[in-house]
């Protein structure tokens, strides 16, 4: 053999296990992601777990508060008509007291002054 046989050989064999040593890095880097996945989906079911685990007390809290909205929201409008039914009733009332005032003040004026309010005396 000469020697650029042996050089070529050489590189060939150099070659080689410079591939081997990027196939082996390879799976060592696999191997370590691997066990790293692992873990991870481990945490996740762990998770889920205590997601399931309280998922029953927030729907039954969700639902309580939803009831208890629903009832503020009945007080509300129930209040509401009975304002709506104050304001219809005592309105005409006041108008009238007013009325009835105005009415007795002119003629208390008129007693008193002896004169009336529209004939300017």
């Amino acid at each position: 053999m000469s020697g650029t046989e042996y050089g070529t050989l050489i590189l060939d064999i150099l070659g080689g296990v410079g591939i081997l040593l990027v196939g082996i890095g390879i799976f060592v880097g696999s191997l370590t992601l691997a066990r790293e996945l692992s873990k991870f989906r481990a945490t996740l079911d762990e998770v889920t777990r205590q997601i399931d685990e309280i998922r029953g007390p927030v729907t039954n809290t969700l639902a309580q508060v939803d009831k208890v909205a629903k009832s503020v929201e009945s007080t509300v409008d129930s209040v509401s008509q009975t304002a709506d039914l104050t304001k219809t009733a005592v309105t005409p009332t006041i108008i009238n007291v007013g009325a009835a005032l105005t009415g007795l003040s002119a003629g208390l004026r008129r007693l008193v002054t002896g004169k009336s309010e529209n004939s300017g005396e």
